[in-house]
């Protein structure tokens, strides 16, 4: 799908979370968010469980987050899809990516990686992964190959890439081996992802998919338009831009929401044990998600005879006001 059909373009969003746990009040401000844009363009919404790490899910948490969106109020328009089960599009992916060039095998660990900044002088930061250093771009040296990467520092765009919406072509674009992109909430964004992050992991060492080519994948292949989630994944998208560019499929649209921290300033998440959801009256969480997504307090005078359907219209309306609203 290209930005000339536009104007005739189905709106799909889609909330995907892993299942390491249940939801908590960070996960329900994405869930929300991504479930007021699709019912605010009149579009579809569905769920999507990337437990592609499944070292680190949880038996049962699928289950019990596609519970907690029920009792919620937040349907989806049709069953989940579990990235476990797609094996077999990420490697047509993957093959698909060696066979134009822009991947390759890599032999380094971990502390290769690290011992090669090391003896450039470079300190990692804090939260920080290092750049990848390019080891094995040019060959393995004779070394086992231990994962695949994206050669993302010497990819190079031939044509512009196929964006889902006309107003995306003005500010969507690679020039300079910098990507650049429009955040519907975060505004003009840039990166050179390979000097920030440099070749990135496609298939990790120990076989599983990264997330990155996932992603992309699943979202094209799911007719996804726009994509709404935390802030904390926006460092995320220049990379799945340049994947979507090489791999010539849709760019759709990126709002990346404000994150829920807890009293240490640090964000709110499962694996810094994030506390689930309290859902004894999930109108009140919804109300606590809607505040942080900048939406207003449901009035005093507002009637609920439904109670949650009622709420939900509510804050669809505001989210169309203060997200741009219907195309």
């Amino acid at each position: 799908m290209t930005a000339a059909s536009g104007a005739a373009l189905h709106h799909v969003g889609r909330f995907a979370p892993s299942p390491t746990g249940p939801l908590h009040a960070g996960s329900l401000v994405a869930a929300l968010a991504s479930w007021l844009d699709a019912r605010a363009h009149h579009g579809s919404w569905l769920v999507r469980i990337e437990d592609v790490d499944t070292p680190r899910c949880v038996p049962g948490a699928d289950e019990v987050i596609l519970q907690q969106l029920a009792t919620c109020g937040l349907l989806p328009d049709a069953p989940a899809q579990w990235q476990s089960r797609r094996g077999e599009r990420y490697q047509q992916a993957l093959d698909q990516l060696v066979v134009k060039g822009h991947a390759y095998p890599c032999a380094c660990s971990r502390k290769d990686i690290e011992d090669v900044h090391a003896a450039r002088g470079h300190a990692r930061e804090r939260h920080a992964a290092l750049p990848y250093p390019g080891t094995c771009r040019h060959g393995l040296q004779g070394r086992a190959a231990r994962s695949w990467r994206f050669n993302a520092t010497n990819f190079k765009p031939k044509q512009p890439p196929a964006l889902i919406h006309k107003a995306q072509a003005a500010t969507t674009f690679i020039a300079n081996n910098i990507v650049h992109w429009q955040d519907r909430r975060l505004g003009a964004q840039q990166q050179n992802v390979a000097e920030t992050v440099g070749d990135f992991v496609l298939r990790r060492a120990d076989g599983l998919w990264a997330y990155q080519l996932a992603v992309v994948v699943d979202d094209a292949d799911q007719g996804i338009t726009d994509v709404v989630r935390g802030e904390d994944l926006a460092d995320n998208t220049p990379r799945q831009i340049l994947l979507q560019q090489a791999l010539g499929l849709p760019t759709p649209r990126y709002l990346h929401t404000p994150l829920v921290c807890g009293d240490n300033g640090e964000k709110l998440s499962k694996q810094n044990g994030a506390r689930a959801l309290d859902l004894t009256e999930p109108l009140q969480a919804l109300a606590s998600a809607a505040q942080v997504l900048g939406l207003p307090a449901l009035p005093a005078e507002h009637p609920h005879p439904q109670g949650l359907p009622d709420a939900l219209a509510y804050w669809v309306a505001a989210w169309r006001r203060n997200y741009n609203g219907a195309r």
